[in-house]
């Protein structure tokens, strides 16, 4: 989901912009050499896999994959979000520079929330794994149609209103973040656990 820039008015540019800050700053906070591998290796998957776009209004459907960078990064999730973002919009113009706060915090918060998910579940990597994925797309649908809302009411108004289709083209999206983050961490969780363990840094 990438908001474009003119879609937002100046105060959720401003809000958004510290949230994010906020956010972003935590990440780094003692942050180790040895994470970085994994943190841009994950920026750099979502950065690929979240190009696949459909334009949707002023936003656009597309891949997500909030729920497996937050469980796999943990606190870090925020800043590979922000520089993945930063890069599409400068690189590709997608999204926008005055939206980049809200599109990090779009995604930030239900990346975080997904990790508490997972930690907090006592159910097999996959089902876990399916929870947090389903959970994060949901989350960062209804903090979009909150920003769009906030900023521009006339998004809502009507029965083919922007937010509905927005509503209605991401519910499949639901599923299918739901099935390819819960498959990618069973993988994970045999092939690495120290890695799921590592993102434990809630």
């Amino acid at each position: 989901m990438h908001l474009a820039d003119g879609v937002l008015n100046a105060p959720t540019i401003a809000i958004t912009y510290a949230g994010t800050a906020a956010l972003v700053g935590y990440g780094l906070k003692q942050i180790q050499e040895e994470e970085i591998p994994k943190i841009s290796l994950m920026t750099g998957t979502f950065f690929a896999v979240s190009l696949i776009s459909i334009p949707v209004g002023p936003s656009s459907i597309h891949p997500l994959i909030a729920g497996l960078l937050g469980v796999m990064l943990g606190r870090r999730a925020p800043v590979a979000l922000f520089i993945g973002l930063l890069l599409q919009a400068i690189l590709f113009q997608h999204g926008g520079l005055t939206s980049l706060g809200a599109n990090t915090l779009m995604l930030a918060i239900p990346a975080l929330t997904a990790r508490q998910v997972y930690l907090r579940l006592s159910l097999s990597p996959l089902v876990k794994g399916m929870v947090a994925g389903a959970l994060a797309t949901v989350l960062t649908v209804a903090i979009l149609v909150l920003l769009l809302v906030t900023s521009q009411p006339l998004f809502a108004r009507g029965a083919a209103s922007v937010v509905n289709l927005l509503i209605i083209g991401h519910l499949p999206l639901v599923a299918i973040e739901a099935v390819v983050t819960g498959f990618a961490l069973q993988l994970m969780a045999r092939a690495k656990p120290q890695w799921l363990e590592e993102g434990g840094v809630a």
